[in-house]
């Protein structure tokens, strides 16, 4: 393989600050922001706005849709068709 090809990849710490939650994994992206570690060393840190703890898919808190309504008006619209 060729040499100074591929980016640098090392630790890096990603935080959901709306659900207070930080996993420590390995990726090649770049940030200015650094956070220390719970095992004392300093990482860069990239804050995302969905994570697992948030998502309401992983949390189980997913909205619910009135779909009645919506099933209703469009029997209501194509019943004279």
């Amino acid at each position: 393989m060729k040499k100074q090809t591929h980016p640098e990849y090392r630790p890096v710490v990603f935080r959901d600050p709306s659900a207070d939650f930080a996993i420590l994994t390995r990726s090649t992206v770049t940030s200015r922001k650094t956070v220390e570690w719970e095992d004392g060393n300093v990482y860069p840190l990239v804050d995302v706005d969905v994570s697992s703890a948030s998502h309401p898919f992983y949390t189980g808190r997913s909205r619910v849709l009135d779909t009645t309504g919506r099933v209703e008006r469009f029997r209501r619209r194509y019943a004279k068709a």
